[in-house]
C-alpha cells in the first residue's frame, strides 16, 4: 500500500500531547463499515481493533443504524439523565428477556455514566457502602479505567502514575499463572487473610477479569475463577467481574464468565452493549446489594437514550438465539488460533506465546519492542492492529464478532507477513 503524507497540523498543534492510538496510525480516518476503514485519500484498512472492543458487530452495523436514524428522525429523546423514557424501557425489557432471565441471574441494572470507568467507580462505591470496608482486592496486570478509583485498582505502572496523588484503599493479589504454575492458587492472598498481622484490612470485594485485556491478554483458567469465588464466598467479600471489554460476546457466550459457572455479586458492562459505539455503560448487581439512595451516584450522561437504541437493536439482531453467536465467535477464534500456532512454529526463536478466548488474541515476543514493529509494519500493509500488556510486548488482535471467514483470513495473512518482515 502506498500511503501519502497526510495533513495532521491541526491534530499536532492544536490536539493535546496525550493522544496515543492516532501516533501508530498517522492517517486521518473518514468512513468506515462493517471490519473495514477508509482515511480520506480511499485507503482501505482491515480493522482488528474495533473500537478497543467497543464494535463487537462492526462499523456502522446497518441494522443498528437503522434503528438509530428512523429513532432520531422521529425527534426521539435523545438527552433524558434517568428519567423513565421509551428508549430506556425497550432496552430494560429486551436485556432482561434476553439476557438476564435465560441464564438465570437476577441483576438489578444500574446506568451509572457512559463509561467503563464510571461503572467500575459505582461497583467500588456500592461494594464499600454494602460491606462497610474501604480495601479492594485486585490482581496483577488488571486495568479498570483511568479515574482515580479505578487507577487504583489498576496494576500499570504507567497508568497509575498518571493519577498524581497517591492511590489507595486497593491491594494487588498475584493473577492466575503470575509465578507460571509454581505457587498453589490464592497462597498468598488466603495467608494474608488468615494472619491478623499481615497489615491487610478485611476487604469489601475483589475485582476481576477474566481476560486481561490491557494487560497483555491474560486468561483466567474456569477452575481459577471458581476457586475465587469460593473465596470470596468463605471470608465475606464481594466479587465484581469487570466484563467492560470481554463482556457482550467476546469470549463466546454473552459474559465472559459463564464458562467458569460462577455468578458475580456485581458486574460492570461497557463498550460493546451499546452496539454502536455510543457511550453506555452499566452496572449490575444482585438485588439485595441494591442500597443505594435516590440520587447517591449519579451523572448528567447516564441516559443516552440513541445508545438505548442501538443496545436493544444489537441484543434483538445478535442475542435472540445466543447459541448462534456463541458458536460463530468460537469458530472464528478457532480460526485465529490455527494461524497463530503457524506463526509461533515458525518463529519459535522470536514468539513467547500465544493466548486468548474466544475473539479475543495475543501474539507476546521475547524482545518486547517486537509487537510494536510489528503493529506498524501491519498498519503499513493496511491491518489494524494494537499492543498490549505492562511493556506492550504482546500483539492483540481483537476483530469485530461480525467479521466474515474471508476477512479473517486477509487479516491473518497479513499479520504473518508483518510478523515475517520484521524478523531481525
Amino acid at each position: 500500500m502506498t500511503i501519502t503524507q497526510p495533513d495532521l497540523s491541526v491534530f499536532e498543534t492544536l490536539e493535546s500531547e496525550v493522544r496515543s492510538y492516532c501516533r501508530g496510525w498517522p492517517t486521518v480516518f473518514d468512513r468506515a463499515r462493517g471490519s473495514r476503514m477508509y482515511d480520506e485519500d480511499g485507503h482501505e484498512y482491515l480493522d482488528f481493533f474495533a473500537g478497543a472492543g467497543s464494535l463487537n458487530y462492526g462499523h456502522n452495523n446497518p441494522v443498528l443504524k437503522r434503528a438509530l436514524i428512523d429513532y432520531l428522525e422521529r425527534d426521539g429523546v435523545t438527552h433524558g439523565l434517568d428519567m423513565s423514557t421509551t428508549a430506556k424501557r425497550g432496552f430494560l425489557e429486551t436485556f432482561q428477556n434476553l439476557i438476564l432471565r435465560p441464564r438465570d441471574l437476577p441483576y438489578k441494572v444500574m446506568f451509572p455514566g457512559p463509561t467503563g470507568t464510571n461503572a467500575v467507580e459505582s461497583a467500588l462505591k456500592l461494594a464499600r457502602k454494602v460491606k462497610g470496608r474501604e480495601a479492594i482486592v485486585s490482581f496483577t496486570n488488571a486495568f479498570h479505567g483511568m479515574s482515580l478509583g479505578s487507577l487504583a485498582v489498576t496494576g500499570n505502572a504507567f497508568k497509575r502514575a498518571g493519577a498524581g496523588i497517591p492511590l489507595v484503599h486497593g491491594t494487588p493479589m498475584p493473577f492466575d499463572n503470575y509465578f507460571d504454575g509454581q505457587v498453589p492458587d490464592f497462597l498468598w492472598f488466603e495467608r494474608l487473610l488468615e494472619d491478623q498481622g499481615s497489615g491487610l484490612n478485611q476487604p469489601a470485594a475483589v475485582i476481576v477479569e477474566t481476560v486481561q485485556g490491557e494487560g497483555g491478554i491474560n486468561v483466567a483458567r474456569p477452575e481459577w475463577l471458581r476457586a475465587l469465588a469460593d473465596l470470596c464466598a468463605r471470608r465475606d467479600m464481594l466479587l465484581i467481574v469487570d466484563d467492560i471489554q470481554m463482556g457482550c460476546g467476546r469470549t463466546g457466550a454473552f459474559f465472559s464468565f459463564e464458562e467458569a459457572g460462577v455468578v458475580p455479586d456485581i458486574v460492570t458492562v461497557s463498550k460493546s452493549i451499546s452496539g454502536y459505539g455510543l457511550p453506555m455503560s452499566l452496572c449490575l448487581f444482585k438485588p439485595e446489594l441494591d442500597i443505594w439512595e435516590p440520587g447517591e451516584h449519579n451523572g448528567t450522561f447516564r441516559g443516552n437514550n440513541p445508545a438505548f437504541v442501538t443496545a436493544a437493536a444489537a441484543l434483538e439482531s445478535y442475542w435472540t438465539d445466543g447459541s448462534a453467536m456463541e458458536k460463530q465467535t468460537r469458530a472464528r477464534g478457532e480460526q485465529i488460533e490455527q494461524t497463530l500456532i503457524s506463526i509461533t512454529e515458525e518463529n519459535l526463536a522470536d514468539v513467547n506465546e500465544y493466548r486468548g478466548r474466544g475473539l479475543v488474541w495475543g501474539l507476546e515476543f521475547k524482545d518486547k519492542a517486537r509487537a510494536g514493529r510489528v503493529a506498524q509494519r501491519a498498519f503499513e500493509l493496511g491491518l489494524l492492529i494494537e499492543t498490549s500488556g505492562p511493556e506492550s510486548e504482546v500483539v492483540k488482535l481483537l476483530p469485530a464478532l461480525t467479521i466474515t471467514p474471508d476477512e479473517l483470513d486477509e487479516g491473518l495473512r497479513t499479520l504473518a507477513r508483518a510478523v515475517h518482515e520484521t524478523a531481525a
